[in-house]
């Protein structure tokens, strides 16, 4: 007995001394952190602005718009109390071992996130009601700032947002001595989660240079080249700012007519092509079209001259050059995506002001050209908020951090708060997903093409309005007379599906198809048709003036939207010839992916 006894407290001993060990270990792994964010902070100096992002005016209208409306604010607060009140007596008789009591009545609670999926906070009393308390708390702010008074709705969309990013910040979840995960963790592993955790954060600030890069993937489980980006083909022509990819066949025989893609340089072109088994341009190729890739620099401080007619001259219409002298053909299909699809239709307007012949139709993927209500995004542009815009590009471009953190921002939740817990707290890596690797590995802008961007689309709605300028004549989208093809996705949050819609009615002279594809930016898009996922709604009738009323008369058709693309396209694609191997007329620069696919900011 007394040896059983010795042998435990030796046990507790050498757990206590382990335990000891790895605090002492998180002290000072945290004073590096702390050393290495203030060496930053002091390189950098003090914030230019108190109020970057412009918030102060919304805030301080929705106070008013909360004095202005007491009876509402009063009738709003005592029904959270009530709630309150109810989850409380709920939880006092859980806590007392009450079996089956029936779960109040919450209108205001919301529904919990993945990061409360740990038993503890459904099994244990105390952590339940915090997670109640928490959803009830947050649902009744965030109701009460989307719907007390009347506002201004670009005020109310800010105020909102915003309001979102503090309540998702206080989740409890997110705080170590209120997540029983983390807590149980700790115990169990006697700290050495910490140590793991503190050491990658760390890494993470060094990788960033003072600024958190929160991984959230294993960033060197994916390579462009090796494992990703990897169909065959060849770099045939390339300038400053992009180089032109053409893709092998993989069809003894193709149609004529090739098919150019304008990928967004916000992110890089790989989105669509993955890797084999989610990749929209092996799809393409296996169906006999000869496919052509537009990848553009990750520029620097060189890029800073680059213009938004540079992207279109210099970039896509180079390359829509370059790709008819390759082939021999008069016309191609041009596909673009995102940004991209704002540049193509800003640059078809005005080809078809000049009577321009050598698009023989374009597809738009969540191309926005109307920015009267632009998603999400919308909340971090404005008037105010471009000056400080410019001043953070005052190197000549915008940097891809900076790029990152905002597209981050739009899903918290998802994108910072859960990588947070898992990575800093819980000491897990990150687990190996192609579309975070992706995700992560962001592109800069140079300075005067994003000051265009979001000066003229996202502020002034120039294009939609026809008082878009190329090198100073204003262009139309109601000049374009071309077959189009314009696909937006259901659940969208940053080119909303019924702003797709309005630009494609803007194209009255078109003939246009337009569908709605489910799921959202990314998956809606990249959804091969053998994964047999989502659904996908179409209806010829564009006269419809919402996207609601179209979509009360579409028919739905499951899985993906690409085989109703390709028999588009393929009606008018031309006859079959030979394949075509890359750089037949032009040359081969060198293998694709290229080079200029590779540079990531997080390297230089």
């Amino acid at each position: 007995m007394n040896d059983e006894t010795t042998s435990e407290e030796k046990s507790l001993a050498e757990q206590g001394q382990h335990m000891a060990h790895n605090m002492a270990e998180v002290v000072d792994i945290s004073s590096q952190i702390w050393q290495r964010f203030l060496a930053a902070q002091l390189e950098d100096g003090p914030p230019k602005h108190a109020d970057p992002m412009h918030t102060w005016p919304a805030f301080t209208e929705l106070y008013r718009t909360m004095l202005d409306n007491p009876k509402e604010l009063a009738d709003k607060t005592l029904e959270f109390w009530a709630q309150q009140t109810a989850l409380w007596q709920a939880s006092m008789l859980k806590w007392m071992g009450a079996k089956d009591t029936p779960a109040p009545n919450l209108p205001h609670m919301k529904p919990a996130d993945k990061r409360f999926a740990h038993r503890e906070w459904s099994e244990n009393a105390v952590f339940d009601y915090l997670k109640q308390s928490y959803l009830l708390t947050s649902g009744w702010i965030q109701d009460t700032v989307a719907s007390v008074g009347d506002m201004d709705p670009k005020d109310r969309r800010k105020a909102t947002f915003y309001t979102r990013q503090f309540v998702e910040a206080m989740n409890p979840a997110n705080f170590f001595a209120l997540n029983p995960e983390v807590l149980e963790a700790t115990a169990a592993e006697k700290g050495d989660n910490l140590v793991r955790g503190l050491k990658m954060m760390l890494a993470d600030l060094e990788r960033g240079k003072g600024k958190l890069l929160i991984r959230q993937t294993d960033m060197d489980a994916f390579e462009v080249g090796r494992n990703m980006a990897v169909s065959p083909g060849a770099v045939i022509w390339q300038n400053r700012i992009c180089q032109l990819i053409q893709y092998s066949p993989l069809t003894e025989t193709v149609y004529s007519k090739p098919v150019l893609f304008v990928p967004p340089w916000i992110n890089k072109y790989y989105v669509l092509d993955l890797n084999p088994r989610k990749s929209m341009v092996k799809w393409l190729v296996e169906q006999g079209h000869t496919v052509f890739m537009i990848s553009w620099v990750n520029p620097d401080e060189r890029n800073a001259g680059e213009t938004w007619e540079s992207y279109m001259f210099e970039g896509a219409s180079a390359a829509i050059d370059k790709a008819l002298e390759e082939t021999g053909q008069k016309s191609l299909h041009l596909a673009s995506y995102c940004i991209g699809g704002t540049l193509s239709g800003s640059m078809l307007a005005w080809m078809s002001r000049h009577n321009e012949k050598r698009i023989a139709s374009a597809t738009f993927f969540t191309g926005q050209l109307d920015f009267e209500d632009a998603g999400e995004l919308q909340v971090m542009i404005d008037e105010q908020i471009l000056g400080v815009v410019e001043e953070e590009m005052d190197q000549g471009y915008m940097p891809a951090s900076k790029m990152a953190d905002a597209f981050n921002m739009l899903r918290a939740n998802d994108l910072i708060w859960g990588y947070m817990v898992n990575n800093y707290m819980l000491g897990k890596d990150p687990f190996p997903f192609d579309l975070l690797y992706w995700n992560a590995d962001s592109t800069a802008m140079p300075a005067k093409v994003h000051k265009r961007y979001l000066d003229q689309f996202y502020v002034q709605n120039a294009l939609i309005k026809g008082k878009f300028e190329v090198r100073g004549e204003p262009v139309s989208l109601g000049d374009i007379s071309l077959p189009v093809y314009h696909v937006a996705t259901r659940e969208d949050h940053i080119a909303p599906a019924h702003s797709v819609y309005r630009g494609a009615r803007a194209m009255t002279k078109a003939d246009v198809r337009f569908i709605l594809a489910g799921s959202g930016h990314i998956a809606g898009v990249v959804n091969p048709p053998a994964l047999g996922k989502y659904q996908f709604w179409t209806n010829p009738d564009l006269t419809q003036p919402t996207l609601e009323d179209w979509l009360a008369g579409a028919e739905e058709t499951a899985g993906s939207w690409w085989p109703d693309w390709d028999a588009w396209l393929v009606k008018r694609s031309g006859r079959r010839i030979k394949a075509r191997e890359p750089g037949a007329t032009l040359g081969v620069i060198e293998p694709a992916p290229g080079a200029y696919v590779k540079l990531r900011f997080d390297k230089r």
